[in-house]
């Protein structure tokens, strides 16, 4: 088993800028990729961005795309998402997810473990 613990969150203008940590701890040697997640109040939990562990490929939701970027520290064990330009719509609980498949996915059932969620606020 896996376990993640997220922090960054908080409370940003628009146009600001925020970076969110995700410290994994566990049989991190079972985890193939890394996700961000996020849910907004009443809507269902969607994908953001995920980073193969070993060789740090990417791959991003077409909305987050040239604002955020996912990179990872393997020997923190620890995943980052950094987000630029954020907007009021980008406004969620973000959470963070590890899947010991080396296929890609953007499924929340296919993802077997998740952190807590850290709240990040997008005022205009």
């Amino acid at each position: 088993q896996v376990q993640l613990v997220e922090s960054g969150g908080g409370l940003v203008q628009a146009g600001g800028s925020l970076r969110l940590s995700c410290a994994a701890s566990g049989r991190t040697s079972s985890v193939y990729t890394m996700a961000w997640f996020r849910q907004a109040p009443g809507k269902e939990r969607e994908f953001v961005a995920r980073i193969t562990w070993n060789r740090g490929i990417a791959y991003y939701v077409d909305s987050v795309k040239g604002r955020f970027t996912i990179s990872r520290d393997n020997a923190k064990n620890t995943v980052y998402l950094q987000m630029n330009s954020l907007k009021p719509e980008d406004t969620a609980v973000y959470y963070c997810a590890a899947r010991n498949s080396p296929l890609g996915s953007t499924r929340v059932e296919d993802f077997g473990s998740w952190g807590q969620g850290t709240q990040v606020t997008v005022s205009e």
